[in-house]
């Protein structure tokens, strides 16, 4: 089959020619629906969700591929919504007896929280890469913004245990819409908050409908217990030792009464804080996940600020799509300062 759909010149945003996807992918573009992306020509509807053509290929290589464990540990998340702080707090957690938190050389120190539990699909399965992950010790840490219903049947058969964290739709909608901007070349218009916001209430936007990503985990989470650990950046921001400690039990690492008497909980929280990372030289400069600078990574990390972006009708009618997609799920959000 002929393959004019896409052209050498069909670029995205970041100068990546869609000519370096496989025959396999660009087959399977060519029978889905596609709309307008953020930061890319097109999005494409693959098994429900929207993505990038380069996140499909990816996502295709590590659903055939990819071997779970029992032991592993996988990070979920809705882009934008605390992923980079649940990365941190985790590692830290999971490797605290390996790596003493108040260390000079904690890994956390020297290296992007991305580089220590990374992405299915934007780092191990990127580029046509098969990585071989089994000589990874155990527990291994992994981290997806792909949909419970689009995981492997191998995981959501496996003992393994997810960590699933999301963010008031207000406040992911700003998060989301400003660092799109940030990422887009010079040469490129802006995204216009209107324009945008148009897209993220019909679901398009990276990874969504954001109703459907967090119903997914939510209904798992209530299912089994064991396996899936729903949180809520608002909730970690009110009370992080709280889910500290919720995190370090769920995994199998609970805290000792004497790590808890000599203030491991909060060091960790302290380690992993917002104002901690962002002064950090690694989090400044660099590139943890390819076309994302890592200074782009740490914006405000606040609880409310979309009240200085959104107009009365666009906090109207983002509320009543809430309401009308999770009403009656058992989800809510405190979404005010």
């Amino acid at each position: 089959m002929a393959l004019n759909h896409f052209t050498k010149n069909q670029a995205n945003d970041n100068g990546e020619d869609l000519e370096r996807l496989t025959n396999e992918c660009k087959e399977l573009l060519l029978s889905l629906p596609r709309e307008k992306g953020w930061r890319t020509a097109c999005l494409y509807k693959y098994k429900g969700f929207w993505c990038q053509p380069k996140e499909i290929q990816a996502i295709i290589s590590f659903q055939k591929n990819f071997q779970p464990r029992d032991t592993d540990v996988i990070l979920a998340s809705i882009p934008k919504s605390g992923t980079t702080w649940l990365k941190a707090l985790s590692f830290a957690i999971m490797n605290r007896k390996k790596f003493a938190i108040s260390s000079n050389d904690h890994p956390l120190l020297v290296s992007n929280p991305h580089d220590l539990a990374p992405f299915f699909e934007y780092k191990l399965y990127a580029d046509k890469q098969v990585p071989d992950l089994s000589k990874l010790p155990d527990p291994r840490l992994f981290a997806t913004h792909i949909p419970f219903a689009s995981l492997q049947d191998s995981i959501k058969k496996s003992n393994c245990r997810i960590i699933y964290i999301c963010r008031n739709p207000f406040d992911t909608f700003i998060s989301s819409w400003t660092f799109s901007n940030k990422l887009r070349s010079e040469t490129v218009p802006p995204l216009l908050l209107e324009e945008t916001f148009k897209m993220f209430c019909e679901g398009v936007v990276g990874f969504g409908p954001f109703w459907d990503h967090m119903l997914g985990y939510w209904k798992e989470s209530l299912e089994r217990q064991d396996k899936v650990l729903f949180l809520k950046y608002e909730d970690m921001k009110a009370d992080v030792t709280f889910y500290l400690k919720k995190i370090a039990k769920f995994v199998g690492c609970p805290f000792s009464m004497e790590e808890e008497k000599e203030g491991v909980v909060e060091k960790i929280a302290s380690l992993c804080s917002f104002e901690k990372m962002k002064t950090l030289e690694v989090n400044k400069s660099g590139s943890s996940i390819k076309n994302f600078e890592n200074k782009h990574l740490f914006r405000k990390a606040e609880v409310g600020d979309w009240v200085n972006y959104l107009s009365p009708s666009m906090v109207k009618q983002l509320s009543q799509l809430t309401e009308e997609k999770l009403g009656g799920s058992g989800i809510e959000f405190k979404v005010f300062p």
